[in-house]
């Protein structure tokens, strides 16, 4: 609750509806009377009426309405403000609901809520990792995490990170990939495609020196999840694109080789995505920010 200060306003924020004046008594502990002695004082300072009053009902004016929206605007930042400075304080603690992509999830996300709750241990996480674009506000979800191109949307969204797109091939394809200097080069190459991509059969590259190319492959395979296509690819069906983050162990390791290193495909952005609210509690904020740190060691390795 805002301060004493704000009294007056959070009255007047009330009652602008019909009928409201026993509703805001009844929300604020005081009685009716109260309420309508300080619309009235408030009506003298203005010197200009804010409801119209007949016997059968109480109605706002058009200025009355106007006062009361900028009122309630006053309030919620109020409000809001003094949130935050209670909760800045407070560890962070209760149930996080969160979403991610599954591949991303796994990779990422899953040791960052272990991480998390090691350090927080008054937290709990109900994390669903779903390829499907969960609606935040249906499912009750605090955080989103977006890999990818975010669409235009009326929720918040903050980058923790980037990702890059890699061509990679088993490496029991060493000799079928000695000849390829080019992306065209890699059209009558075996391809796996991922189906959850838009656009899964055609690839721009970009070079520091060399012109542009797009190249159109013809899939052996066809798979609906980025996990599926990185064990395809372990497993020596064909080469595909798969992000910097599934393949870079496989990398490491040997198991999988990047194709062409010297043309780039189109990077992506990775995002913390919050419902259309001006206040994140503690717990949403402190995850967000231990993400934001684990992307950035990963980069720097």
């Amino acid at each position: 609750m805002a301060w004493a200060i704000c009294a007056g306003w959070r009255i007047s924020s009330l009652w602008w509806k019909p009928a409201r004046l026993t509703a805001a008594a009844e929300r604020l502990g005081i009685t009716k009377a109260v309420v309508s002695q300080q619309v009235a004082r408030l009506e003298r300072e203005c010197r200009t009426s804010l409801l119209v009053r007949t016997t059968r009902k109480v109605r706002t004016t058009e200025l009355g309405q106007a006062f009361y929206q900028r009122c309630a605007a006053i309030l919620r930042d109020t409000d809001d403000a003094f949130d935050a400075l209670t909760d800045t304080a407070a560890e962070p603690s209760g149930l996080l609901r969160l979403t991610a992509p599954l591949d991303y999830g796994v990779r990422v996300v899953v040791p960052a809520i272990a991480a998390f709750t090691r350090r927080y241990p008054a937290c709990k996480v109900d994390a669903i990792l779903s390829d499907q674009t969960l609606d935040l506000m249906t499912a009750n979800i605090e955080l989103a995490i977006r890999v990818g191109w975010l669409a235009e949307s009326s929720l918040q969204a903050r980058k923790i990170g980037a990702f890059r797109q890699l061509l990679v091939a088993p490496s029991t394809m060493t000799t079928q990939l000695a000849g390829l200097t080019a992306p065209q080069d890699i059209a009558a190459l075996p391809f796996v495609a991922n189906t959850a991509l838009r656009d899964h059969q055609r690839w721009h590259f970009a070079h520091a020196t060399h012109a542009p190319q797009s190249v159109d492959v013809q899939p052996g395979i066809f798979l609906d999840a980025t996990l599926a296509v990185r064990e395809a690819v372990c497993q020596g069906a064909g080469i595909s694109v798969l992000p910097d983050y599934v393949v870079a162990d496989d990398l490491a390791a040997g198991r999988l080789l990047h194709v062409l290193p010297q043309w780039q495909l189109p990077s992506g952005g990775i995002h913390a995505v919050f419902p259309a609210t001006r206040f994140r509690p503690a717990k949403v904020r402190a995850f967000v920010d231990l993400l934001l740190a684990l992307n950035a060691q990963q980069h720097e390795l």
